[in-house]
């Protein structure tokens, strides 16, 4: 994401190309090319012709001060609505880029028998990243904040509350986190495995105050100190449970994205 104002994206390097991703882009731009632009072209010939038609029903005169005002109305609506999704959409690409660069970094964890799954779904929401292995399971939150263009970028927790650069966030991370880790365990204790789940929330490019983590209860990260966390946890579970609990994960993952 290029910056905006006083404010830059936290990723150093942009993420890698995801499979199916130029298929993906091209499937956006032949929705909006071969639906999108000729259902609004038809629409606006529509409404010319109804409007034709009305006028000639009632034998009406052109009024063209009644159309400009609504024009300049809906030119306004249009105008405000525009600037609040770019706003979003830069947002959104901002987190996109974040669970993608994120992601790419997980899978090095494949090679420590660890089972990897992202944007798994839980009841209204879904957990960015799920790391299943013989260390532990872990569910992880991505929070991608843009920094500011100088000064420090530092993430402090104070009683229990996470602060980027001072400032409280709105939304509790360490709240969410907790609630993703107690899902999974609880999916997972439905499907017969006892297991403990780790929450975990980290912030690409941002440097994290060291904390009391096992009183919080949650781990908080920059995401390249995952490893040296997870390298210090005592193995936990056999390969066979590793892969049954990865397995049924994955099971009830692909279930939902039938319906």
């Amino acid at each position: 994401m290029k910056p905006s104002g006083n404010r830059r994206s936290p990723l150093q390097f942009a993420p890698l190309r995801m499979a199916g991703q130029s298929v993906n882009d091209e499937m956006d731009d032949v929705t909006y090319d071969g639906l999108l632009s000729p259902l609004l072209l038809a629409l606006f010939t529509i409404v010319l012709a109804g409007l034709e038609w009305w006028r000639y029903a009632t034998n009406s005169k052109p009024s063209p001060w009644t159309f400009t005002i609504a024009a300049a109305l809906v030119t306004v609506y249009a105008v405000v609505r525009c600037v609040r999704t770019f706003k979003r959409l830069r947002n959104l690409k901002l987190g996109r880029d974040g669970e993608r660069a994120v992601a790419q970094y997980l899978e090095w964890f494949r090679t420590a028998e660890f089972f990897v799954l992202h944007d798994v779904p839980n009841d209204d929401a879904n957990i960015d990243h799920v790391l299943i292995g013989p260390r532990g399971i872990f569910t992880i939150e991505t929070k991608t904040v843009s920094k500011p263009a100088r000064g420090e970028c530092k993430i402090r927790i104070e009683n229990q509350h996470v602060l980027v650069n001072g400032h409280v966030m709105d939304r509790d991370p360490l709240r969410q986190a907790k609630a993703q880790a107690r899902w999974l365990s609880n999916f997972l204790a439905q499907a017969q495995f006892k297991a403990y789940v780790q929450p975990v929330v980290v912030f690409p490019g941002w440097f994290v105050e060291p904390f009391d983590m096992k009183a919080a209860g949650v781990w908080v990260l920059e995401p390249k100190a995952l490893d040296k966390f997870i390298e210090r946890e005592p193995e936990r579970y056999s390969r066979e449970d590793v892969k049954a609990m990865a397995s049924a994960l994955s099971s009830y993952v692909r279930s939902k994205a039938n319906l």
